[in-house]
């Protein structure tokens, strides 16, 4: 009994920084609403062409899913979750550049690319979470980290249009060059948030769940 209590896993902290992840992508997935409209009329765009920012984002995930899911394979949930957080984290950099150069098709390029690490976040994450814990209580862990997404997505139009639509109307005189740079310290707060939860999962002593490759490995010469 003494053994078990000593090596009984503690996933609490896991599960937290789990968390704050569905919150960030759902926050970062809402933020589009809020990119449509403003690039339309920065750049006058008929709908079609805004809608390039739509088709960009969700076209990765048609795009990267099976990529990603092999790279979960061969590396595992935790290195997976780092990658894409790695990966969302310079595409929202790639934001800075893109408002700079006024470049319609470099905002398209970041998007997708920032879909992209969204997309291998979910696939490392989600069944990360499943197995995070006790079998029967994996249903609740994951509604719960679903419950943050979703208020990732209710939040963030709220914050796009404080941060990033409130700067333009507030000036009626602001060129296109000023507008555009709005989207500019958003996303750099983005790209720093997303580089630290890279960074604690690159440092904390995370468990290891019986479906990583860690485990499958030390595990694939046993009997079932």
């Amino acid at each position: 009994m003494n053994s078990n209590a000593k090596t009984a896993p503690n996933y609490m902290p896991a599960l937290v920084v789990l968390t704050s992840l569905f919150f960030m992508w759902g926050l970062i997935t809402s933020l589009n609403d809020i990119l449509v409209p403003h690039l339309k009329e920065i750049f006058t765009l008929n709908y079609v062409q805004a809608m390039l920012i739509q088709f960009s984002f969700f076209g990765a995930y048609f795009v990267m899913s099976f990529p990603s899911g092999f790279l979960v394979e061969k590396l595992g949930y935790r290195k997976g979750i780092i990658i894409g957080l790695a990966t969302a984290g310079v595409a929202c950099l790639g934001f800075y550049p893109a408002a700079s150069l006024q470049s319609y098709p470099l905002f398209l390029g970041a998007l997708f690319v920032l879909a992209s690490g969204i997309t291998l976040l979910q696939v490392a994450a989600n069944p990360y979470v499943a197995v995070l814990g006790r079998p029967e209580t994996s249903a609740s862990r994951l509604n719960l980290t679903q419950a943050f997404n979703s208020l990732g997505t209710t939040i963030g139009p709220f914050m796009g249009s404080v941060l990033i639509l409130a700067a333009v109307s507030g000036d009626g005189a602001t060129g296109a060059a000023r507008e555009i740079e709005t989207v500019q310290g958003p996303y750099l707060a983005l790209a720093a948030v997303l580089f630290l939860i890279a960074i604690m999962f690159a440092q904390f002593k995370l468990p290891v769940v019986p479906n990583t490759d860690e485990s499958s490995a030390a595990e694939g010469g046993k009997p079932l």
